[in-house]
């Protein structure tokens, strides 16, 4: 990821409604991405009420977690969050490429943003920088949510 993101665009996104998907793994780091998502969401205008944040064991589960969330709960955009860590072997490998193919599958079939807000890092002080350090991963992808959720209202009218 570049270190120079985009200016967050002005909008009224008090009548968005977004789902979050959370990975458990790496709770620590996947919790204060998650603490960075909402903040930026409710600084946006997102009512409290109209963010459903569900759990799930891993990365991998993300795009499932997705795909339940867009057909039973119709929202505007899914941000899925998750913290993947180069480990001894290429596990974390297959897992990132596997969320990633899942998330951008569910959007495509359903037409709906799904942000992929999985932090895949080197080691825990790179994806600890990412995700609680200086670095705001978490409100990029809350930025890209409500962009894409504007974006997708916009051009459906």
């Amino acid at each position: 990821m570049s270190g120079d993101s985009p200016v967050p665009e002005a909008l009224d996104a008090s009548g968005f409604k977004i789902a979050i998907a959370a990975a458990r793994f790496n709770p620590a780091l996947v919790g204060a991405l998650l603490g960075r998502v909402n903040a930026r969401l409710l600084e946006a205008g997102v009512k409290e009420r109209n963010i459903l944040v569900v759990r799930v064991p891993g990365s991998n589960e993300l795009p499932i977690a997705a795909r339940l969330l867009v057909d039973r709960r119709k929202p505007d955009a899914v941000i899925a969050l998750g913290v993947i860590i180069r480990g001894g072997t290429i596990h974390y490998e297959l897992i990132a490429q596997s969320a990633t193919q899942g998330l951008q599958d569910v959007a495509l079939d359903s037409r709906t943003p799904v942000i992929n807000g999985v932090v895949v890092a080197e080691n825990k002080a790179q994806a600890q920088a990412r995700c609680a350090g200086r670095i705001d991963r978490g409100a990029e992808f809350a930025d890209a949510a409500l962009a894409m959720a504007a974006l997708r209202r916009r051009l459906s009218k």
